[in-house]
């Protein structure tokens, strides 16, 4: 009984120290660490960043482009969303088009921003336009989920539109933008990287995940994509807890 207690309560640190050792014996087995760095190699690099100023620095820069990415999008995709669901007119305009955006290949966008932008506004217009069509389909759908009795209630009583958006449809179509907005920052996170290291700004993880590449610095590359994890997961608690 208390074995069993112990191991619920330990349970997701158990996980990962499954995975670390999973991870361990790969790397013995491979035995390069060109190829894949032992945990103990990675995390020693990673140590080390977090010991520098720069890699503060760098955080810091790279959180503000994906978060200003990420924020443009919720304002576009949840305003253009609401207006879409509401008029089929609107949705069948804006639908080819988001079904483009979300079909195209992240490397041509980053390609075609590189020659439109300077670099350090490549991730953010990347960042917003990958997590656009996720937000905007999340609010279509919340929208079009509305109970048709509630809108046939409101229809009854001569309620103004203006107010059957703000208390009809915004509590509609919350849980879906919720997780809309969810799924988009995680995938804000990895795009915001991605353009980063095409684009190399000053100041940023991708561009540090290049110079790993170039010089073969291997566990640092690790050690960088750990905090790339890192910064996701707690951006996205964060995002829970101002969504609850």
């Amino acid at each position: 009984m208390k074995i069993s207690i112990i191991l619920n309560k330990y349970k997701k640190f158990l996980i990962i120290l499954f995975w670390v050792l999973i991870w361990e014996i790969f790397s013995l087995i491979i035995n390069r660490e060109i190829y894949l760095p032992s945990p103990i190699s990675t995390f020693k690099a990673l140590y080390k960043l977090l010991y520098i100023k720069e890699t503060y620095i760098t955080i810091i820069f790279s959180s503000y482009r994906t978060i200003v990415g990420f924020l443009l999008s919720c304002v576009v995709g949840i305003v253009l969303g609401y207006f879409c669901g509401i008029s089929r007119s609107l949705y069948d305009l804006f639908y080819p088009l988001i079904n483009i955006i979300r079909t195209v290949p992240v490397m041509s966008i980053i390609i075609l921003a590189l020659m439109w932008f300077k670099d350090s506004n490549v991730p953010i217009f990347v960042a917003f336009l990958m997590c656009f069509p996720i937000i905007w389909t999340n609010t279509v759908e919340g929208i079009r989920n509305t109970d048709v009795k509630l809108l046939q209630m409101c229809k009854i009583y001569n309620i103004k539109k203006i107010r059957v958006i703000k208390s009809i449809y915004f509590y509609s179509s919350l849980p879906y933008i919720k997780a809309g907005t969810i799924s988009a920052l995680g995938i804000g996170w990895k795009v915001t990287s991605a353009a980063e290291v095409l684009s190399l700004p000053k100041y940023s993880i991708g561009r540090f995940l290049y110079d790993s590449k170039v010089y073969l610095e291997i566990p640092d590359l690790f050690a960088w994509t750990i905090i790339i994890i890192a910064l996701s997961f707690l951006f996205e608690k964060v995002l829970k807890l101002i969504l609850n």
